[in-house]
């Protein structure tokens, strides 16, 4: 999610919005009660109808939401019923048209991951988090990093690599000692998971328009895996990342609890 777009709220373009919601939920009965509470209380929309769907769960069922709606261009909003919820918005079932109508909208782009296995076989698969490669067995990778046709790394020897969106770079990235970046800044954070060499590299900051190029090396004996969200490719020879803006899919936040100030406040996180 490499660029955000502030809109109006949702009200200056749907209108009121009681009986067009559709309610999905993660598997956890948490989840589960809350979506009946809704349905009971709301009434249930067809997704295919809606003019938004509240997605009730944690941040990766938002995730699996936000791949589920983007043939349907219709905006999610999320509302925290699992764990860590930096996606979602606070739950609460007392108008919620209302508090839906008054969110602000973020217009979101994914990474697009191109992989070719050692069969030759070609997967692709979208990431609003990021894109990930992944030893699978007890020895390293060894992966080359080239950046817009230029060899950039020539080995890394390594537990994996990512390149993440900007607001995924609060999650996997972050864990693995990556940066955060701002929304606004057109960045995709480059980082290595576990470097055994060159231990000293830390990553780097790549412009959003990058194309970034992972060839595995020694690929029978250090067999890799690359993960783009939660499709995950195993024994790639070579994984292609760039943006895709022909993509796009419009999240809902809470006025004044938008993406951008989460991210910006989890850096003074302690």
């Amino acid at each position: 999610m490499s660029d955000l777009v502030s809109g109006p709220p949702v009200s200056e373009n749907r209108g009121f919005l009681a009986g067009q919601i559709a309610f999905v939920a993660g598997p956890t009965p948490i989840a589960c009660d809350a979506r009946k509470a809704l349905v009971a209380r709301y009434g249930e929309c067809p997704l295919p109808q809606a003019a938004v769907v509240i997605a009730l769960g944690g941040d990766g069922f938002m995730l699996e939401t936000i791949h589920q709606v983007l043939t349907l261009n219709v905006p999610v909003y999320g509302m925290n019923r699992g764990s860590v919820g930096f996606l979602m918005n606070t739950y609460s079932e007392d108008d919620l048209p209302a508090r839906v109508s008054r969110a602000q909208a973020a217009e979101l782009h994914p990474l697009r991951m191109h992989a070719i296995t050692a069969t030759g076989s070609v997967e692709e698969a979208l990431a609003f988090n990021e894109v990930s490669l992944l030893r699978q067995l007890r020895q390293a990778s060894k992966i080359r990093i080239s950046v817009d046709g230029r060899v950039r790394l020539e080995e890394l020897s390594c537990d994996g690599v990512l390149i993440s969106t900007p607001a995924g770079s609060s999650a996997y990235n972050l864990s693995a000692h990556g940066p955060i970046v701002p929304l606004s800044a057109n960045l995709l954070p480059l980082t290595p998971i576990s470097a055994f060499r060159p231990r000293r590299w830390r990553g780097a900051l790549l412009p959003s328009s990058a194309d970034v190029l992972f060839e595995v090396l020694e690929t029978d004996k250090r067999p890799t895996a690359a993960v783009a969200d939660f499709t995950e490719v195993r024994d790639v020879v070579s994984v292609a990342v760039s943006e895709d803006r022909t993509v796009a899919v419009t999240v809902l936040f809470d006025p004044d609890q938008g993406l951008s100030e989460r991210i910006i406040a989890e850096q003074f996180t302690v």
